[in-house]
């Protein structure tokens, strides 16, 4: 049974499916024809987050359109993945330490947009699992611990957010520098597999705070990290700067033994 690599991919902007000549568009249409085809997708979305962990238990999930203010032709767009109802128990299990509660709520555009781009055949079972409002990047760290024996039986994980996301800055022209000085923290951090220093992110990453005013889109690359298993490092595998201020970057993550 093939090993996966775990995932974490910034989805960017929702219209992003709208641009083939966006740079990070390229990259994540070119990853899905990269990889081993797994037999089965586990999506931590920055957009879900619940106080009780939750995870998607449809047989088919809807196209979640979570924005507004884009055009018409986004909230036509549909990914019509099967769910997994058996793997989804299985993930209970494995969380059990969390007691997830089963929900069919749909693909929200974390899950479904950057899959449209890798996998647009939507013919991979997917299931989504939700972050934990309020726990940090420890907890979501042992999350994705939790996780980890799933990549051995040709199950992708992926985390998917933004690896800065401060939309009250969004601007045209380069990135300032506290921008880039924290996505090149971030590279090397994960590329080091300092896994301490990025569930510890907040304090010791420059300009943390002012990148990530909330932690929801940095914390899917905490359950990436931890599902890779003990050891991991990434590869960045995309970067780039959108808006101004919203990096692209995306990594894989493995072990020697990956």
């Amino acid at each position: 049974m093939p090993t996966q690599p775990t995932l974490f991919l910034s989805h960017g902007a929702p219209d992003l499916i709208l641009h083939p000549e966006d740079p990070a568009h390229a990259f994540l249409t070119a990853l899905g024809t990269t990889m081993t085809r797994p037999r089965a997708i586990v999506v931590a979305s920055a957009h879900w987050e619940t106080r009780i962990l939750a995870v998607e238990h449809g047989t088919r999930p809807r196209t979640i359109h979570d924005f507004s203010g884009f055009p018409a032709a986004l909230y036509q767009r549909r990914y019509p993945a099967p769910g997994n109802p058996a793997l989804a128990d299985q993930l209970c299990d494995l969380l059990a330490d969390w007691h997830p509660v089963p929900q069919e709520r749909g693909y929200d555009h974390g899950v479904w947009a950057p899959l449209s781009l890798m996998f647009p055949a939507a013919d991979i079972p997917v299931v989504a699992v939700s972050l934990l409002h309020g726990a940090d990047g420890a907890e979501h760290l042992r999350l994705g611990q939790a996780l980890e024996s799933l990549r051995h039986d040709n199950v992708l994980v992926i985390g998917s957010g933004s690896a800065t996301h401060n939309l009250g800055a969004l601007r045209h022209g380069p990135p300032p520098l506290w921008v880039t000085a924290f996505d090149d923290w971030l590279a090397k951090t994960a590329e080091q597999g300092d896994t301490k220093a990025l569930a510890n992110y907040r304090t010791l990453a420059p300009h943390a705070r002012e990148n990530h005013p909330s932690e929801e889109h940095l914390l899917p690359l905490l359950v990436a990290l931890g599902a890779a298993g003990p050891g991991a490092k990434g590869k960045a595998l995309h970067r780039g700067i959108a808006y101004g201020v919203l990096s692209m970057t995306a990594f894989a993550f493995t072990t020697g033994a990956a």
